[in-house]
């Protein structure tokens, strides 16, 4: 090739380059907007310390807040409860005494099978193929401690009461394990049956003292949103464990960083009936690794250790945690709210928002799609929890049969707000987006 023909050929290809990275850097920003309005104020009259699961059971709207089960920091707990409504906005109305105790499933004795801790329930999907809308699948929040599920050497499940790290108490009180499970109803929640667990980390993965000082977890998965897509149950949730077996003379926080943030896992619908073992998580390529093995968490998600990130065993904090997923018909896409954790104790006052735009989450790295989070709602000294956007009155939810899950244009933005002398759920915004 002679010298004028090199020299075209060069001046060709970086004219191609240039073009390139001018279509990259010029591309419009097609992520949803969104804003706040200010709303009708509710302030929720029940005990709610988790997502708002909820679903329509004929023509009445059910939610399930509250807490149920053992608990040797807090005590045990009779609080999870279902209230009715004609729409969103009654049923987010009751009063403490309209609401009704289903028929739980009994705590095991320690160290016998069966439900150990406390449940909170924090999705509930709804078989479609019962027209009743009766038959729920409820994925719950589980809590345990070495007391109420001690290490079986012969299992490796459970958890060994050494160099345990402290809990949200004080000294005294122990840090929990957080896990999740399924229970069914066939009688639109009057009554559940324990399935067994979806997701769980074990001992090796606990991170303990003198490394764990957040008051938080001591590890495990928790604080879940599921969506079905496809012929699958995606969950979104919370990571809280060491990617890989924790040990206090190699410990490395950045490594336990790599391994934390919001992870996914999912699981064939049709395997909601026993679900232990079916599980898969994410493990950076596909959904490969076992639901009790190590996962990876959504990198966009993740926030970067230059950037005020860090592990969840640090007093500073620096993570998201509490994905509250749904659908928006409106956006044609995934929309994600999730709290932001930047002290001990879960402080952290701000609320932010991501979005996904593959309906199919199970093609490629669907999945892991989402959008930088964007900062939602800041109340500086406030803790805010469990962030999630809510269906209302409006003739269309309605009409729609809208849920936490599946919802339009405008939303109802509720979350639990607290102060040292005070803690609420309420919803005083809503959120309108544009395409």
């Amino acid at each position: 090739m002679n010298r004028q023909a090199l020299r075209f050929l060069t001046v060709l290809i970086s004219s191609a380059l240039f073009a390139s990275c001018s279509r990259t850097t010029d591309a419009p920003d097609t992520t949803p907007k969104f804003r706040l309005v200010p709303g009708k104020v509710f302030y929720f009259k029940s005990f709610v310390d988790c997502n708002m699961a909820e679903a329509w059971v004929g023509d009445t709207f059910r939610i399930f807040p509250g807490k149920y089960g053992e608990d040797p920091v807090w005590g045990t707990a009779n609080d999870l409860k279902f209230g009715d409504g004609a729409n969103a906005d009654e049923a987010f109305s009751r009063e403490a005494s309209e609401f009704t105790t289903p028929k739980m499933p009994k705590n095991a004795p320690v160290g016998k099978p069966g439900l150990h801790g406390a449940v909170w329930f924090e999705t509930v999907y709804q078989s479609p193929a019962d027209k009743s809308g009766r038959t729920l699948y409820a994925v719950y929040h589980n809590e345990n401690y070495p007391a109420t599920l001690p290490y079986d050497p012969k299992t490796g499940s459970g958890y060994i009461d050494k160099n345990w790290p402290q809990g949200l108490k004080g000294p005294t009180s122990a840090a929990a394990v957080c896990r999740i499970g399924i229970m069914k109803s066939v009688d639109g929640g009057r009554s559940w049956d324990n399935r067994g667990l979806f997701i769980e980390d074990h001992q090796p993965r606990m991170i303990l003292k003198p490394h764990n000082t957040s008051n938080t977890f001591a590890g495990g998965v928790g604080d879940p949103s599921a969506v079905a897509s496809g012929d699958y149950l995606y969950l979104f949730y919370g990571e809280y464990g060491y990617p890989g077996v924790y040990d206090a003379k190699t410990y490395d926080p950045t490594k336990e960083w790599s391994g934390q943030c919001i992870s996914v896992a999912r699981i064939k619908l049709s395997d909601l009936d026993n679900p232990v073992g079916k599980a898969r998580r994410w493990d950076g390529r596909s959904f490969n690794a076992l639901p009790d093995s190590v996962g990876a968490p959504v990198k966009s998600l993740q926030i970067p250790r230059d950037s005020a990130g860090g592990p969840a065993s640090s007093p500073t904090g620096g993570f998201h945690w509490g994905p509250s997923v749904s659908w928006n018909t409106y956006l044609n896409c995934w929309v994600m709210l999730m709290g932001h954790v930047t002290g001990s104790s879960w402080a952290g006052s701000k609320i932010y928002i991501s979005f996904n735009k593959n309906k199919d989450l199970g093609e490629g790295d669907n999945a892991q799609q989402w959008s930088k989070p964007q900062l939602l709602l800041d109340r500086p000294g406030h803790f805010l929890w469990y962030p999630s956007l809510q269906p209302m009155n409006t003739p269309d939810d309605i009409a729609n049969r809208s849920t936490c899950l599946r919802l339009g244009q405008r939303a109802r933005l509720f979350v639990k707000d607290i102060l040292p002398e005070k803690s609420v759920y309420l919803s005083e915004y809503v959120i309108e987006f544009e395409k």
